[in-house]
Parts: C-alpha cells; structure tokens; sequence
C-alpha cells in the first residue's frame, strides 16, 4: 500500500483547504461519513469509479493521525 497519506492533499483552493483525495476534489470527511453510515468499501468504489481502494485506507489512516 506504500505511503497512503500521499493520496491525501490540502490545497486552499479546493474545497476551501480541506483534506481531500489527490487529484479529486472529494473530501476526506466525505468517504469517513459514508463509512460511518455503513457503507461498505466495495459500495463506496461503486459509486466514486474514480477512487481506488487504497484511497479509501488513506482516509481511514489520515483520520487516525489527526
């Protein structure tokens, strides 16, 4: 899985500096809240076709820094 943190960006022109995936402009607290509502990762993948798993595990991993 390398370094998953990596797929994680803050940028203040997107999403007004929130963490989101790279490349995307969907939100870290986005996929968590999805998660916590009882998504699971195959349903989440499914509907975002752009991300791949190990997005799904930045965020997870990006929650547990902070």
């Amino acid at each position: 899985m390398g370094n998953l943190l990596k797929r994680i960006t803050v940028d203040p022109a997107i999403c007004h500096g929130k963490p989101t995936i790279k490349g995307s402009r969907i939100m870290v607290t986005t996929i968590l809240e999805l998660l916590s509502s009882g998504m699971t990762m195959k349903e989440i993948l499914e509907d975002y076709t752009s991300l791949e798993k190990e997005d799904i595990f930045a965020c997870l991993k990006y929650a547990a820094t902070i």
